[in-house]
């Protein structure tokens, strides 16, 4: 049997950092349908041009073209074993069919990890992320600051909101945001729509005892023993 897990929380929940660290402690591959669907555009297969046809007339991609594309995916040798789906199923009909895919191979889903967050620490996390430009180091300036010099800086006719300047004291370098994170309208849409699409999953996943809520707000690595423990669990 493999291992099967959904990865649900709003932006700022971590989920990228603790899909790190599932893949690396269970051997098994982050499976991101928002990946799934930017590596279509370069690829030449059937199944590729349909999406890119459908793309560029604007259209809305079915939730049977969305199935296709994750059943593509979950049929690659590297998935033998399981993956962490990521950003999938994103309505009842979408559940469903995983549910009836995985049964089709004898499998069935592990657990659906839903990481806590209060939705103000939430916006925080995202307004106030900043990043090294040569390098992965991320960097917050609510959170994660000591290293970090940072300022709102107001525009000299005030035309235009004040502009986040953030430099790494150590080496003196300007760090990069992120446009939608210096949106606060984006952030709040990015969080009405989670909100939207997720709490019929999160309902639905709980009526089958297969929802484990994971609290989002504590250090990275409390987090991730508290998922390992419930992972642990199903598979014993």
């Amino acid at each position: 049997m493999g291992l099967y897990v959904i990865l649900v929380g709003v932006q700022g929940a971590g989920k990228g950092v603790q899909a790190s660290f599932i893949r690396e402690h269970y051997g098994i591959p982050h499976v991101s349908t928002g990946d799934l669907f930017r590596a279509m555009r370069t690829r030449q297969d059937e199944l590729a041009l349909k999406i890119q046809e459908i793309m560029k007339e604007g259209r809305l991609v079915s939730d049977e073209v969305t199935n296709e594309v994750v059943r593509d995916r979950l049929e690659q040798d590297d998935a033998t074993n399981g993956v962490i789906l990521d950003g999938f199923p994103r309505n009842e009909a979408q559940a469903k069919w995983l549910e009836d895919y995985l049964a089709s191979r004898g499998e069935t889903l592990n657990a659906v990890l839903l990481l806590k967050l209060d939705l103000y620490t939430a916006f925080k996390r995202a307004f106030g992320r900043v990043k090294h430009p040569d390098s992965n180091d991320v960097y917050n300036i609510f959170f994660d600051n000591e290293d970090i010099e940072w300022e709102f800086e107001d525009h000299p006719e005030n035309a235009y909101p004040p502009r986040l300047k953030a430099k790494e004291k150590a080496s003196g370098k300007t760090l990069d945001r992120r446009s939608d994170d210096a949106n606060a309208g984006a952030i709040i849409k990015r969080i009405d729509t989670y909100l939207e699409n997720t709490a019929p999953l999160i309902q639905y996943f709980s009526g089958k005892g297969q929802l484990y809520e994971i609290d989002a707000d504590q250090s990275i690595e409390a987090v991730s023993s508290d998922i390992q423990a419930v992972i642990d669990q199903t598979l014993a």
